[in-house]
């Protein structure tokens, strides 16, 4: 029993340390307080797809200066150090000055070379011409705005994703308000009816008919609640930020809708897309390509020069003697002139005209499906518009329906099932409202990219100037 006993004891102190140990383990849950612009700002820092943008500047700063390295002077120095074991033999005819009485040979083998040599030396080379050059200097700076471009493009879809998992955590959170107020009112009615029932003014159905309205609101709730937390996972994902943190939003669905505002985004026009930047400056590399290729036709021009001491000896202490060293040097130029390349010039320049007009066919067709997005984005918001008045006035009506079926019901010239059916009416109007309300912001995010002016929350981004 004893023995039992200490098992037992030790069995639940492991446990208790383990969880302990585990507690540990987990981060602290963090809460950050946000608003819309706050979470835009966080994203546009955090979000992997703007930090990979901004890195990629960086990258083609690095492409820059390659690209001026090669006009700058190369230098480079060199050291040998050889040692033969068995030194080079070469042979002679056994006559001559070479003539060995002592040898009955008719060759003379001679040693030709010693067992150690070294060298040292320093080379320079300097492009003076080269037509490529440039160009490739030109088409390093343009890619930089290639890429600052790119950063713009991310960071504007950073800004849509993020908005949209927003809107979509904040009328989710009005769901559950909505939800948590019906089954207050449900609640209220159906401690009402059971008391009337157990006092014999009421049917047993009457509050049978009640409690299914209630399981079918609560299971609303529990749904809204679920959207919500899905929501804020989405959010914290676009946003960049890590598990361990918690989100609570500061602001409310309809403080981030104000019908004036979008009803004075239909005017706006659009401004100019980044998308159409991407695209001229693709066709600007392309030109820089083809000059590339047509100046492969000109001549190139070097300087080279060297200079180098070099040094032998039969034995390693005598290698590095200062008499067994000698210094050499050579300047000179070298002029390259392409003669024949089998027509692969001809062909990339061809091939760069080819591409060229068909960055001129994209260009003519992102502008016309410019055009259209910003036309179907109107389009789309003034009709969910329309129906968010509708919406409203829906639930407007619903709400008064509800009144009075209670007031009704309360004086006894109204059923019960009315009461029920008017409350259904309320729960399904408001829904609708929520939902007409969440379309309108989707469709003002959407317009706001169409026409350009997705960075409206926060200060534009600056552009890259050539």
């Amino acid at each position: 029993m004893f023995k039992s006993t200490y098992y037992l004891l030790t069995f639940l102190a492991l446990g208790l340390f383990k969880l302990e140990a585990d507690a540990q383990e987990i981060p602290p849950t963090e809460t950050l307080q946000l608003n819309l612009k706050e979470t835009l700002e966080f994203a546009l820092e955090n979000n992997v797809d703007a930090k990979n943008a901004r890195l990629e500047i960086l990258v083609s700063e690095t492409t820059i200066k390659e690209e001026t390295a090669a006009g700058l002077p190369q230098v480079n120095g060199s050291f040998g150090l050889n040692y033969n074991p068995l030194v080079q033999v070469m042979f002679v005819p056994n006559e001559g000055p070479f003539a060995d009485p002592n040898n009955p040979s008719d060759v003379v083998p001679l040693r030709f070379g010693v067992r150690y040599n070294s060298n040292l030396g320093v080379t320079v080379s300097q492009m003076i011409f080269d037509g490529s050059f440039f160009i490739g200097l030109r088409a390093a700076k343009t890619y930089k705005a290639l890429t600052e471009f790119d950063r713009v493009k991310v960071e504007n879809d950073v800004i849509e994703n993020v908005k949209k998992a927003y809107f979509g955590v904040l009328v989710n959170a009005e769901r559950i308000k909505l939800s948590e107020a019906n089954l207050s009112r449900i609640d209220s009615l159906l401690e009402e009816t059971t008391a009337m029932y157990e006092a014999g003014f009421s049917e047993k159905l009457d509050v049978s008919r009640i409690k299914v309205q209630r399981n079918n609101t609560y299971s609303q709730y529990e749904r809204s609640r679920t959207a919500y937390e899905i929501s804020k996972e989405l959010l914290k994902i676009q946003m960049g930020l890590p598990e361990q943190y918690d989100i609570v939003i500061t602001e409310t669905l309809r403080e981030l809708n104000p019908e004036q505002e979008l009803r004075d985004l239909l005017a706006q026009e659009g401004v100019n897309r980044v998308e159409m930047d991407q695209l001229n400056t693709n066709i600007e590399l392309t030109e820089l390509d083809l000059k590339n290729n047509t100046v492969q036709y000109m001549p190139t021009l070097d300087f080279n020069g060297s200079f180098s001491r070099s040094g032998a000896g039969d034995s390693f202490s005598t290698t590095f003697d200062s008499q067994n060293w000698f210094s050499s040097s050579m300047l000179g130029i070298a002029l390259n002139i392409p003669i024949f390349d089998g027509f692969s010039k001809s062909a990339r320049i061809q091939r760069n005209r080819l591409q060229l007009r068909q960055l001129e066919n994209q260009r003519f067709f992102l502008d016309q499906n410019i055009e259209l997005e910003i036309f179907q984005a109107k389009q789309n918001l003034a009709n969910d518009l329309k129906v968010l008045l509708v919406q409203r006035e829906s639930m407007e009506l619903a709400q008064e329906v509800y009144d009075m079926s209670r007031i009704k019901y309360n004086e006894g010239v109204g059923s019960n099932f009315e009461v029920v059916e008017a409350d259904s009416d309320l729960i399904e109007a408001e829904i609708n409202y929520l939902s007409a309300l969440y379309d309108g912001l989707i469709s003002k995010i959407d317009l706001e990219k169409a026409l350009g002016i997705i960075y409206d929350e926060l200060a534009k981004p600056s552009l890259p100037t050539r």
